[in-house]
């Protein structure tokens, strides 16, 4: 099948988050099973002039100019050469701006221009998709803007990453960026108050309706978890079904891991204790080898339960010999709680404000164990890379996480995780604690990392649900 990508974010080229791996690790698993596709993202400021086939498309905000990176132009990402699918550029023209979003109004024209030039992008001579792609709000639009093409329509699947994420913009935004045909199609139940909801309308236009894992497909039918789309989700039935994402062990493997200097597999742990060393010198922690060292690698949102850790971590330091070493940024309130802890316990917290993801392969291959206690959770993927690093993932029984561990049951040896109930103090204390009371245990211990690291969450596993769906829409 042919099948165009449209998406904000693409590993490597353009990443702050999960999105970019999960959009980018799909891509290659479908080229990799014998799919023809191209993936059309905007050319941010921070990304190389193309040098390969150029496009001029006349579409509704246009004409627009697609570039492509040339196909020797291969990424080098996390230090590995790889072939990936063809990937076109969108010019942004005078609304190109120094990061991937913008945060403000601008990002309404720079999403409106995306999914206009998908559709005119399809329509053109030459390549034509048997499937349109699109992934969370920045190209939701496409479904409804296919309602204007006329020449033939392509099916359209909309995946939704995090309903968190709406894009809601000032209802002025189509005439001020040169949309204004699209009132026509715009559905009335995506305006209100003055506003616009991108993601409300691509769900209501889409053929099918996906989302990253299937726990979270049927949470966000329900108020608590919806964020005011669960009517509408609720109502698409079948067409919303939710596929778990998968995770490219190309890439997150400490078998070959290029940011590591040693590399172990299931048989040979040793040099997981020779990187926990090499971490706790980088951090200036100092606990003792055996004693145990807790990985946080994460955004600073609530949506993550980050902001529950500065409560439960000065307990668990006092009552256990445990470490933290925490990576990540976001909400400053919580960046200065987790600096604040960092100060005062130096030798057991280390807390690094960015993102940096050598730190963040490092923390997975050098921690005991990792905290995942978010409130609502797509799917996830820091759990499912902890997994094959060894690394023992305590998490909240939400979406993704809950697909993918299992709370380990000493009695039987099933299991590959800690999972607590509710998102809060209490919750992660006793996640965090029964943890520790299993690393406290040589073997059990052992029986549980080796349990870890057999799951296999690998794309390949996930590509025929894939293929399934897209067969659906013909």
């Amino acid at each position: 099948m042919k099948i165009l990508m449209v998406c904000a974010e693409f590993a490597p080229w353009a990443k702050t988050g999960g999105l970019a791996d999960a959009v980018a690790g799909l891509s290659d698993a479908l080229g990799a099973a014998g799919h023809d596709v191209r993936v059309l993202l905007p050319r941010y400021s921070h990304l190389p002039a193309p040098r390969g086939v150029s496009l001029a498309i006349d579409g509704l905000g246009g004409p627009f100019r697609i570039a492509e990176i040339e196909p020797d132009q291969k990424a080098e990402h996390a230090g590995k050469r790889r072939k990936r699918p063809r990937i076109f550029l969108l010019e942004l023209a005078e609304l190109t701006g120094d990061s991937v979003y913008t945060g403000d109004a601008r990002d309404a024209g720079r999403f409106l221009r995306l999914s206009s030039a998908a559709v005119a992008f399809a329509a053109a001579d030459g390549w034509r998709p048997d499937v349109l792609h699109c992934h969370d709000w920045h190209a939701a639009l496409v479904p409804a803007l296919q309602r204007l093409a006329s020449r033939r329509y392509v099916p359209s699947v909309l995946t939704l990453h995090n309903v968190g994420y709406q894009g809601v913009f000032s209802d002025t935004a189509l005439a001020e960026h040169g949309f204004e045909a699209l009132e026509r199609v715009m559905p009335a139940d995506a305006r209100s108050s003055g506003a616009m909801n991108f993601l409300r309308a691509g769900i209501l236009a889409a053929d099918r309706v996906t989302t990253v894992s299937p726990t979270y497909a049927k949470e966000i039918r329900r108020p608590e978890f919806g964020m005011g789309l669960e009517d509408l989700l609720d109502a698409r039935g079948d067409d919303l079904v939710g596929i778990l994402n998968g995770v490219d062990y190309d890439i997150w493997s400490p078998d070959h891991d290029p940011f590591l200097p040693h590399r172990y597999d299931a048989t040979d742990l040793a040099p997981k204790r020779r990187l926990k060393t090499l971490l706790l010198e980088r951090l200036k922690l100092a606990p003792g080898l055996d004693a145990p060292l807790i990985g946080v690698v994460s955004r600073l949102v609530d949506q993550k339960g980050v902001d529950l850790l500065p409560s439960a971590i000065p307990a668990l330091l006092q009552d256990t010999t445990a470490s933290f070493a925490l990576l990540g940024n976001g909400d400053a309130a919580i960046a200065a709680d987790l600096r604040s802890l960092a100060d005062v316990h130096g030798t057991r917290v280390s807390f690094i404000d960015s993102y940096d993801e050598q730190l963040a392969h490092e923390i997975f291959a050098g921690a005991d164990l990792t905290i995942v206690p978010s409130r609502y959770e797509p799917c996830g993927l820091t759990q499912m890379y902890a997994l094959r690093y060894g690394t023992i993932p305590v998490v909240r029984a939400t979406g993704g996480l809950a697909d993918t561990i299992q709370h380990f049951d000493p009695a039987t040896g099933l299991g590959n995780g800690s999972v607590f109930l509710d998102a809060d103090l209490g919750g992660v204390s006793w996640g965090v604690r029964t943890a520790l009371s299993w690393f406290a245990d040589g073997d059990l211990w052992a029986k549980l990392v080796r349990n870890a690291m057999a799951a296999d969450f690998s794309w390949p596993r996930q590509i025929p649900h894939y293929e399934e769906l897209y067969r659906s829409l013909k």
